[in-house]
């Protein structure tokens, strides 16, 4: 069927990758491209002797004229950019000289402030048209099927969707006092920074962990949660008719917030730079840099998550409420793909996005973000490649 090159080579490419040979009709040939290009051999290495052909490379994916290089000596049908999300601008600019499609799973961020927003891709959106190529914008879980999960539940369910709750858990334990499930630095600066929800046309800003809820999570039982920003918010309020209320809640365990609270107390936190013997460092980074490596968690993960989206709206002028989430287990992700729970959820929409921009099936000129495509086809596929969704008719609604 095609060729793509992935971008990145951490936990969600990792998982990514194997889908990807998993599906090998749709995915005759990759290339792997990162700053490190022995992470990429040694997985090429490890994924070896299947049908998809696996190549590797080397690139830079701050630098436009590499990406560019690489993108015209490869020629990829699509461009998954598994990269940070400081890199979404130059990967999209290289895609739009070589016009080629692009797929990412979380939105720009600068690297000098901690603000993600959709503003900078959908400035995009007239030169994607003219180039005659699609981004896919946010194809991992939240963003991602999140959206996928509102676009259906809008679809099949409802006349309007008036508030939405968003729901992240994962009850996973690594044995470790502290460590996160994904890059530490885009975690702990998505966690420290001030919350807000969307409310009646507007948004509204909380303090850090402000706003706390406890909820009875299906197979995992009653967990603390925290209003938190997350992007999706962005997209969702504009893309669901009627919609008065979009929140998102994560949660977290007693011990991360304790250890969290005292590295901000001291400073380890920050993103300004100080000086230290001479050079300048970024205290983030230098934290993200003793922390264990979240693609060394999976081996020792136990547990599950479970996220997904809690709608309350009108049908036929009767009100209604759906509860649609996913359920994924540690160990068992490990023992396919030997990545953790949190990678898997955002690794194996990332393929499913690619796919079906690929395969034609989703496709328009320009910049589009998951919910303004069709949700049947990402449904069906979330089934078929490891991320089955349960429904509740009756859920327990957050106050």
């Amino acid at each position: 069927m095609g060729k793509a090159l992935i971008i990145g080579c951490g936990g969600v490419a990792s998982v990514a990758i194997h889908k990807c040979c998993q599906n090998s009709e749709v995915f005759e040939e990759i290339m792997i491209a990162s700053r490190t290009k022995s992470k990429c051999d040694a997985l090429k290495q490890k994924l070896d002797g299947g049908k998809t052909i696996i190549k590797t490379a080397q690139v830079d994916a701050d630098n436009v004229d590499e990406l560019v290089a690489l993108i015209n000596k490869f020629n990829p049908d699509v461009v998954l950019n598994l990269a940070l999300p400081y890199q979404d601008l130059t990967i999209m600019d290289a895609c739009l000289i070589t016009k080629t499609h692009y797929v990412d799973t979380a939105n720009y961020e600068p690297l000098d402030t901690a603000k993600f927003e959709y503003k900078w891709q959908w400035e995009y959106m007239d030169k994607f048209k003219e180039a005659g190529i699609c981004a896919l914008l946010g194809s991992g879980f939240d963003p991602g099927v999140t959206g996928v999960f509102s676009a259906y539940a809008q679809k099949h369910y409802f006349d309007e969707i008036h508030y939405l709750d968003i729901l992240d858990a994962n009850a996973g334990d690594h044995g470790y006092p502290f460590a996160t499930n994904f890059n530490p630095e885009i975690n702990i600066r998505e966690v420290t920074a001030n919350g807000s929800f969307w409310e009646n046309g507007e948004w509204v800003e909380t303090k850090p962990m402000e706003i706390k809820r406890v909820f009875d999570f299906p197979q995992i039982g009653e967990k603390d949660m925290y209003l938190l920003h997350h992007e999706e918010i962005e997209s969702l309020a504009l893309n669901l008719k009627g919609i008065k209320r979009i929140r998102f809640f994560m949660t977290f365990g007693e011990s991360y917030l304790t250890h969290l609270k005292c590295l901000e107390n001291v400073g380890m936190t920050s993103i300004e730079p100080i000086d230290f013997n001479g050079q300048k460092i970024v205290p983030l980074q230098f934290l993200k840099a003793i922390l264990p490596d979240p693609a060394t968690l999976g081996s020792r993960t136990k547990g599950k998550t479970n996220i997904g989206c809690i709608f309350k709206g009108v049908k036929d002028g009767k009100e209604r409420s759906y509860y649609i989430y996913n359920v994924c287990d540690h160990e068992e992700c490990y023992e396919e793909v030997q990545s953790q729970a949190v990678s898997y959820t955002t690794g194996v929409p990332a393929m499913i996005g690619a796919m079906l921009i690929m395969n034609g099936i989703w496709g328009k000129a320009g910049v589009y973000n998951i919910e303004e495509f069709d949700p049947d086809p990402f449904m069906e596929a979330l089934n078929e490649w490891g991320l089955p969704w349960t429904e509740d008719w009756n859920p327990v609604l957050v106050d």
